[in-house]
């Protein structure tokens, strides 16, 4: 049984840091693309950052030079490390696996930066 499952989220100042963690068992996690994707009340659900099996990243416009992913394939763990944090970066954060036609999604874990 494929389990995603993301941690690490909570309430932070803006300015501040927080480091996600998304998790994987069931899946051989080093082929797979992980992406991590956010959505807020009224608004689509948007990619944020993504790394591929390679370890190649590409990130939203919206958070290049603040957020920084990596993984640990022998962790089987991808990780968000989130700086310089908005009000605007408020949302809850979902972790997606991703190979070819396969797809797995955690629950995600909320993410709110206010003073």
């Amino acid at each position: 049984q494929v389990q995603v499952v993301e941690s690490g989220g909570g309430l932070v100042q803006p300015g501040g840091s927080l480091r996600l963690s998304c998790a994987a068992s069931g899946i051989i996690f080093s082929i797979y693309a992980i992406s991590w994707y956010r959505q807020s009340p009224g608004k689509q659900r948007e990619m944020v950052a993504t790394i591929t099996s390679g370890g190649s990243a590409d990130y939203a416009g919206s958070v290049k030079g603040r957020f920084t992913i990596a993984r640990d394939n022998a962790k089987n763990t991808v990780y968000l490390q989130m700086n310089s944090l908005k009000p605007d970066d408020t949302a809850v954060y979902y972790c997606n696996a991703q190979l070819t036609y396969l797809d797995y999604w955690g629950q995600g874990t909320q993410v709110t930066v206010s003073s």
